[in-house]
């Protein structure tokens, strides 16, 4: 008899091997059952979600009716919770040096002819003054696992930099991140630093799997890299950010394997994922995506995002640059809650071009456009651009937020930050025809505020930031 406990703080027994083929297993068996189809369906109209063997079964679904009814109730579940907004983000790359083997990624040890490369602290305040020129207000920094080059303490002083930079009326409000599973006293350490979501991929699931596609380094330890997150809650990080890198493995395995985790986090902590990450495997310095055999179509891609929103509905869902604009556009209205724009992934290149010599990316960007051009592509579409960070400045993290947004209820917070941070984003750094669109978006939004004084209040913040006035944060 195998052992599955969602409650264990045991990898093996929380992401359990046997209970996800049996799952599967039940999948298959199921795919064409429409009475229970439909029965799954009609759980997930009722905003609770779905479990990963009930997400499964639709995952493994292919009739196309049924298919249209997923998407179309991802479409409303996301207006319910999130409404119209999307949150914006850009990577800013630390160090790439690293000890691990990992053979997906170019930043692994032997690959020798990557440039190596590591921002001074006198870098990253040029760095984050040309983010903060684009318009950026939030930032999630990611680093290489390197014990010397990379420690614990480089990462908090970047963390202690990026937030000390005031340029005119830029400001980096929060800061995420995205370093290789750790201790509890330094997780401990990172949320005295005042960090936002603490983000790990799993990459994959499967422990075999992960133990071959990891053979050296640190992060080979299977069940340390799984366990991350329990270790980040012991620290006191309440909002965590899980993610699997698809392509590595069958998609099937890591969508239930995801699922299984976001429920081990809810049935331990209280509060599940606050986010979840839904990378494929890209081309990049050494890396061929060909060479990995579990690659996965753009509606297979489409499919999982929006079984994602319905099984998870409280849970962020991020889509970063690795997918282009047409990707983008797709999955976006299925659950897309934040977007990175006019990213570089790279060590530095936002002050300065990267020269190709120098090349230190961790992977392509397949979306190249600016952030003035994000946003205006995002507006024309209906979407409200938000650089809104009031949920950590009023200390709405962890299970605060979550209980908002399992009641429905942050849409009356977030709306009116959302477009009072676009109005500042509007003022300061957009061009004129996105301003244009911007303004006229705003007019429109603001009429949808229910609540009167909320809408006074948004109303008298807007006229204060068309005035100059920044006294406030959101």
């Amino acid at each position: 008899m195998y052992k599955y406990d969602a409650k264990s703080l045991k990898a093996e027994e929380f992401i359990n091997d046997e209970e996800i083929r049996e799952t599967l297993a039940y999948a298959d068996a199921n795919k064409d059952n429409v009475e229970l189809i439909d029965a799954i369906i009609a759980k997930a109209r009722g905003r609770k979600g779905l479990n990963h063997r009930e997400a499964s079964v639709l995952l493994a679904c292919q009739i196309p009716e049924k298919i249209e009814e997923v998407y179309a109730l991802a479409q409303q579940i996301k207006k319910d919770f999130y409404g119209n907004r999307i949150v914006l983000f850009a990577p800013l790359y630390l160090s790439n040096y690293c000890v691990n083997g990992c053979v997906y990624c170019p930043y692994h040890l032997k690959n020798k002819h990557i440039a190596r490369k590591k921002l001074t602290q006198e870098e990253i305040v040029k760095e984050v003054t040309a983010l903060q020129d684009m318009g950026h207000k939030r930032l999630a920094i990611e680093a290489g696992e390197d014990p010397v080059n990379n420690p614990i303490e480089y990462i908090l002083e970047c963390i202690q930099t990026i937030y000390s930079i005031k340029h005119k009326n830029g400001a980096i409000r929060r800061v995420n991140v995205n370093i290789a599973a750790t201790t509890v006293e330094n997780y401990r350490k990172l949320k005295e630093a005042g960090i936002g979501t603490y983000i790990l991929f799993q990459e994959t699931y499967h422990k075999e799997s992960y133990e071959n596609l990891h053979p050296t380094g640190p992060k080979h330890d299977y069940a340390y890299h799984t366990e991350a997150m329990d270790r980040a809650m012991e620290g006191g990080i309440d909002d965590v950010g899980l993610g699997v890198l698809f392509g590595l493995e069958m998609y099937r395995y890591e969508f239930a394997g995801l699922l299984m985790h976001a429920e081990h986090l809810e049935a331990v902590h209280g509060v599940g994922p606050h986010t979840i990450s839904v990378p494929r495997v890209k081309h990049a310095d050494d890396i061929d995506p060909t060479a990995f055999d579990n690659g996965i179509s753009d509606d297979i891609f489409a499919k999982i995002c929006a079984l994602i929103r319905i099984s998870v509905p409280y849970t962020g869902m991020i889509i970063s640059t690795r997918e282009s604009q047409a990707v983008r556009e797709k999955v976006l209205p299925l659950g897309v809650s934040q977007i990175s724009g006019a990213s570089r992934t790279s060590v530095g290149g936002y002050a300065e071009p990267e020269p190709e010599e120098e090349n230190s990316e961790q992977f392509d960007v397949s979306d190249q456009r600016t952030l003035d051009e994000v946003v205006n592509w995002l507006m024309k579409m209906g979407y409200i651009p938000s650089f809104c960070t009031a949920c950590y400045r009023e200390g709405r993290t962890g299970d605060r937020f979550m209980a908002l947004c399992k009641n429905m209820q942050i849409l009356n917070c977030c709306h009116p930050n959302a477009l009072m941070t676009l109005k500042e984003y509007l003022e300061d750094y957009a061009s004129e025809e996105t301003k244009k669109i911007g303004m006229e978006l705003i007019d429109r939004e603001l009429e949808k505020i229910p609540n009167p004084k909320v809408k006074q209040t948004a109303y008298e913040h807007i006229h204060d930031i068309a005035e100059g006035k920044r006294d406030f944060r959101f």
